[in-house]
């Protein structure tokens, strides 16, 4: 189910008493659609965000680390202005729709007390965070700024007065009395019930729709919504493997349980970490992404250009053959002509079609077709080369790919710093300085025996990684011929099954993290050294072994060390 307003309505009962009479601190916007707002209660900071992402709006407390971008937006100055330091006097949710006013308290300027609401609309693509002074109902500014052409049911605009959107009325079935049910029984199949009733998702009404068929009484009903007064997180795959979260555990949908949570805003917490943190680093990675694929489009055209040419130099003989068969039958050549048939004496004299540049002598044209040839065979070393370069450099831009790929939304700045170093950005005027790669960067693994495994997550992590930080006795683990991350097992005597758990763990972490056969190299850190002038992240390795493994999520991911 997604956030609907039977789902909103669960989230509040654990989150109104855990913020209410709390006293907001910090405001700030990480991302284009997200804010985070941090209160503080009977001394603990609480996080909370809220997101007006068109594919999956939400809110709730969360414990992620999200970093507090230098330069704050406009809306959040507007928020700071208005909101920090002001007491959440009451949270409500309109009806059961998908809009949640946060009543504030706070004093302006001359000490006079005023009321203002922070209204939260978690309407799919026209999702929105809304600040309107409760006296007037008049906007001080909100998230989206809409013009007038897009949106012509209301003005979403600053100083417009606030005005619901267009609501569809419905039934609320946590209010609906026995007499009202009865009597709606009594006028409606269970069918068409349902779609009276509001706040329910497709989810939630299949649902429904399964209690009422199995009992249509009030007791089944009642019983279905009760469910949301006291709702836990349960996470549960569609036949596809696709995830959904419920505040009740559905039991006529086609789902399978995965995992359960007595507290609703830890669940959903855990359930969007990947899919938000995937969502960041694309909002961060944009410029990054979009100067990877340019690259890597120009240097596969220019790949399949010297492609071909190669092949046209590997097959000159035949300009070389003409020159010597035109030079053979120089009196056969009269001045003029555009082309001539002469006797191949290569293919049992076997006609061959020469063709001729009328302005030149028969010597000359001769002349011509030797140097073609000449020049053809002379470029085979160079366009070698050239193709050995361009394939160089799009396996590095590959390995960017892959590092976004498995980047957390604070490790875009070192692969944006990275290109910059490289040429492929152009630099800020104020650009800030480097930070440098700690520990704290990578991701680290436990395994089975208890051993850490140490992963880079872009090129200058895996330089610092395999250079700087492992020992020499450490195990060094990296796929075979494709771009990742360059994985550190600490330790000099690895059993079988640390080496199988740190291979995985290495396949994961590439280019062929969805295969089902993934071959891994593993040699000690000794072995491995980088060349003078390599591109980050690129080394050469001897004396290695191989091992084939087939990468899983739920068997790589719970061996990871949460470092919140």
């Amino acid at each position: 189910m997604a956030f609907d307003g039977l789902f909103i309505h669960s989230l509040l009962k654990d989150l109104t008493p855990t913020l209410v009479d709390s006293r907001l601190s910090k405001i700030y916007q990480p991302f284009d659609q997200d804010l985070v707002l941090i209160f503080r209660k009977n001394r603990k900071n609480y996080q909370f965000l809220i997101s007006a992402n068109a594919q999956y709006p939400r809110m709730y407390l969360t414990d992620q680390t999200i970093a507090n971008p230098e330069k704050a937006p406009i809306f959040v100055m507007v928020l700071r202005k208005y909101l920090e330091g002001s007491v959440l006097q009451s949270i409500e949710q309109v009806g059961l729709d998908r809009i949640i006013n946060f009543h504030f308290s706070n004093r302006n300027e001359l000490g006079d007390q005023v009321k203002l609401v922070l209204s939260v609309e978690l309407m799919g693509r026209h999702s929105n965070v809304i600040l309107y002074n409760q006296q007037d109902n008049h906007i001080i500014d909100l998230l989206k700024r809409i013009n007038p052409d897009e949106n012509r049911a209301r003005i979403l605009l600053p100083k417009a007065k606030y005005e619901l959107p267009p609501l569809k009325p419905g039934l609320n079935g946590l209010t609906l009395s026995e007499s009202k049910f009865k009597d709606l029984c009594q006028k409606n199949e269970p069918t068409d019930l349902v779609k009276k009733m509001d706040g329910l998702d497709r989810d939630d009404r299949n649902e429904l729709l399964g209690y009422l068929e199995d009992d249509y009484s009030y007791s089944s009903f009642k019983t279905f919504f009760d469910q949301f007064n006291n709702p836990r997180a349960f996470v549960l795959k569609t036949p596809r493997n696709k995830r959904k979260i419920f505040c009740y555990l559905p039991y006529h949908l086609d789902l399978e349980k995965e995992s359960s949570n007595p507290d609703l805003n830890k669940g959903l917490d855990e359930f969007y970490e990947y899919q938000a943190n995937r969502d960041w680093v694309k909002q961060r990675a944009s410029q990054v992404e979009r100067v990877v694929k340019n690259e890597q489009k120009k240097l596969s055209k220019k790949i399949k250009k010297l492609e071909k040419q190669l092949n046209l130099a590997e097959n000159s003989e035949g300009y070389r053959i003409k020159g010597e068969i035109l030079n053979a039958n120089l009196s056969q050549v009269k001045p003029g002509m555009t082309k001539v048939s002469l006797p191949n004496y290569y293919e049992n004299n076997a006609p061959l079609e020469i063709k001729l540049d009328p302005a030149l002598s028969p010597a000359r044209n001769a002349q011509k077709y030797f140097t073609r040839y000449k020049k053809l065979r002379d470029s085979i070393k160079h366009v070698n080369e050239q193709i050995r370069i361009a394939k160089i450099n799009l396996r590095y831009f590959d390995s960017i790919q892959t590092a976004i790929d498995n980047a957390d939304p604070q490790d875009i700045d070192q692969i944006n710093d990275e290109l910059i170093n490289q040429g492929y950005i152009r630099k800020q005027k104020k650009n800030k300085r480097r930070k440098k790669v700690t520990e704290k960067n990578l991701n680290e693994f436990k395994l089975s025996s208890g051993k850490h495994v140490l992963v880079g997550k872009n090129n200058y992590q895996n330089d610092w990684l395999t250079l700087k930080k492992a020992n020499k006795t450490d195990y060094w683990f990296h796929v075979k011929n494709m771009p990742g991350s360059h994985v550190i097992l600490r330790d000099d005597q690895p059993t079988e099954q640390d080496i199988k758990e740190a291979a995985e763990i290495a396949a994961y972490f590439s280019k062929g993290k969805n295969s089902a056969h993934v071959q891994v190299d593993y040699v000690q850190d000794k072995r491995v050294k980088k060349p003078n002038g390599a591109k980050p992240g690129f080394v050469i390795y001897t004396g290695q072994n191989s091992i084939e493994v087939t990468p899983k999520e739920d068997e790589v991911m719970p061996m990871k060390i949460d470092k919140k």
